[in-house]
């Protein structure tokens, strides 16, 4: 694969298929482990599949995998901790999509869940898919079941990165300051915790996974804290400059809320330098694991001029 001096992947083809080809194992991972439609009650099933098969990049479950790549692992070490990140992603935007916290009608192209099965179906297809996850996480999976250290230590990761002190406090945060001002060090946190704190715990996951030294596991961390960012700074931006056809669900919704976001604070244009330097210092920190961390410069880049 070439490369260039900075380690990114030269051609966006390239990473095109690395991205592609790993989607297509983290969805074949996904149907070997999630219900059938048919088992009862096929009603929450077909809620659950019809959300976590609705499309996607499968950006987060990708950087489990490539990180487990990056610290010398193997892809199959990781495939269902993989796959148990994107249950727990699909139900926190099931749930962000509620009337009572985002109220959005679209997801990935489609009506949102509660707008097909109803709100009540629509929650538990979010309780249901979390709950999987950890049965996921905690079955005895070759070859994680070899070492039921790292697995214990991905629950924990995966856990915190999801609660309280991570994606749901980022929520909250989140709603308490729709249409009330907030200064940079909390929209920060805000931001760190709603959309950071999983990206960071993807690439933690995938690092445990692959037997990551303390050195290796803080650079992992370091860049999922920065891209982290990152993407959701640039989720606001193309919020305002995006599409229905484009993003997969309705543009400006932030601005019609009112909500915190990078661009309402600081403008557009300094939000999208913001992002580009935090990428560029990720990037900066993939020197420890040399050839092994091209992926993930090139994700990085991906992160930040992406247009959906």
């Amino acid at each position: 694969m070439r490369k260039s001096c900075e380690g990114a992947i030269v051609t966006p083809n390239e990473l095109e298929r690395y991205l592609e080809d790993r989607r297509v194992l983290v969805d074949e991972a996904l149907e070997q482990h999630l219900p059938g439609v048919s088992e009862p009650p096929k009603e929450i099933h077909e809620a659950v599949r019809y959300s976590v098969f609705a499309g996607g990049k499968r950006l987060r479950p990708i950087l489990v995998l490539a990180a487990a790549e990056a610290a010398g692992g193997q892809i199959e070490q990781a495939l269902a901790a993989a796959a148990a990140v994107e249950m727990i992603h699909t139900y926190s935007l099931i749930h962000d999509d509620l009337p009572a916290m985002d109220d959005d009608d679209f997801r990935r192209g489609r009506p949102t869940c509660h707008k097909v099965y109803g709100e009540a179906m629509a929650i538990l297809a979010g309780d249901a898919l979390l709950t999987q996850a950890f049965i996921l996480l905690s079955a005895e999976i070759a070859p994680v079941d070899k070492n039921p250290e790292a697995r214990l230590r991905v629950i924990q990761e995966i856990a915190m990165a999801a609660g309280s002190k991570g994606m749901v406090g980022g929520q909250v945060v989140d709603m308490l300051h729709e249409d009330r001002e907030i200064d940079l060090s909390t929209l920060q946190y805000l931001h760190a915790h709603k959309t950071g704190a999983l990206i960071r715990g993807c690439l933690r996951m995938g690092g445990i996974l692959a037997s990551a030294g303390p050195e290796q596991l803080d650079a992992l961390t370091g860049y999922g804290e920065r891209i982290g960012l990152a993407f959701q700074i640039v989720d606001d931006i193309l919020d305002l400059e995006g599409s229905l056809e484009a993003l997969g669900k309705s543009a400006g919704s932030d601005l019609r809320k009112k909500k915190a976001t990078f661009p309402a604070l600081l403008g557009i244009e300094e939000s999208r330098r913001w992002a580009h330097r935090l990428v560029a210092e990720a990037k900066q920190g993939l020197v420890i694991f040399g050839d092994r961390g091209i992926v993930l410069g090139a994700i990085a880049d991906f992160v930040v001029m992406r247009r959906r």
